[in-house]
């Protein structure tokens, strides 16, 4: 059996800590704010900017799981609650989604005026806070669906809270009041798009599905042009956490010894070309009189 463990991973408790403190911070400002220019779009976002706290602190949470020591009982250890903290994240975000929605099309119905100065000064703020917080987790966002998430979410934010100074603006500008709701229910739409993409994800990764960034075909061709290697069978490809990602299979490969060194050199080209960290693999001669019974005439 071969095995490649490789279980470093970049420590963001700086950028959890600072983005956390600053979205907290600028949640209180909007919630106070929005109840006194009595602005939707700014008390809608500060329920957004609330949710992403909530994220933030499930990601960070997850990230520290990640890294406690396998046990008897759990052998992969808690590196799997990653994933589980990503779907989580995105559907709190997808429910964050149908209050503003809800609260959007009922102002809509009953318009009411909004200080269009206001809105304008505390969104202007979110820009600032939530493109600092973006740029806390812009290295982790390719490794990562945790800090992606984060990542996308403060970008979108920096994004959103644009848009809603434009709706102060027009406002301010206009006296049209209905500018409010309908920039709400553009803020629900953006944080829809970027949140389903991320729940698909996750939910990819519960069910252990090959992740994104990994092609099994070229993962099987590669091994199958192995030297000698005639047959490959029982190739499964799943992610152990956000970051790492486990491989097994089963090498036919007749006439021949098992040979560590041969296995280790499979196993570093597995996470070099791949980026496979943990894989194990059942070299077989194929020349005994039974065969393995998960080969593919075996198994239904």
């Amino acid at each position: 059996m071969a095995h490649e463990h490789n279980h470093a991973s970049t420590d963001y408790n700086r950028a959890f800590t600072i983005g956390i403190a600053l979205n907290i911070a600028f949640v209180l400002i909007e919630a106070v704010f929005g109840v006194v220019a009595d602005s939707l779009a700014l008390l809608a976002d500060a329920g957004h900017n609330l949710s992403d706290v909530l994220g933030l602190l499930l990601a960070w949470g997850a990230s520290y799981l990640v890294k406690l020591r396998p046990t008897e009982r759990r052998t992969y250890g808690l590196r799997r609650s990653s994933i589980l903290a990503s779907a989580l994240n995105a559907s709190l975000l997808l429910i964050a989604v149908g209050v503003i929605a809800w609260e959007a099309v009922d102002r809509m119905l009953r318009p009411a005026p909004v200080a269009g100065g206001t809105v304008i000064l505390v969104a202007a703020v979110g820009v600032v806070i939530n493109a600092i917080t973006a740029l806390l987790f812009l290295s982790g966002r390719k490794h990562d669906l945790n800090i992606r998430g984060a990542f996308l979410h403060m970008a979108a934010d920096a994004v959103v809270s644009l848009g809603v100074v434009v709706a102060g603006i027009v406002i301010y500008v206009t006296g049209w009041a209905w500018v409010d709701p309908v920039i709400s229910l553009l803020v629900a739409v953006v944080i829809t798009v970027g949140t389903w993409n991320l729940l698909r994800r996750s939910l990819d990764l519960s069910l252990d599905a090959v992740p994104e960034q990994i092609d099994p075909s070229s993962v099987r061709s590669f091994l199958s042009a192995l030297p000698g290697v005639v047959e490959v069978h029982d190739l499964h490809i799943w992610a152990m956490s956000t970051t790492e990602t486990a491989l097994t299979a089963h090498l036919v490969k007749p006439g021949t010894n098992v040979d560590d060194d041969w296995l280790a050199w499979v196993g570093q080209e597995l996470h070099d070309r791949f980026h496979i960290e943990h894989s194990t693999l059942q070299v077989e001669t194929g020349q005994g009189s039974q065969s393995c019974r998960l080969a593919p005439d075996h198994v239904v």
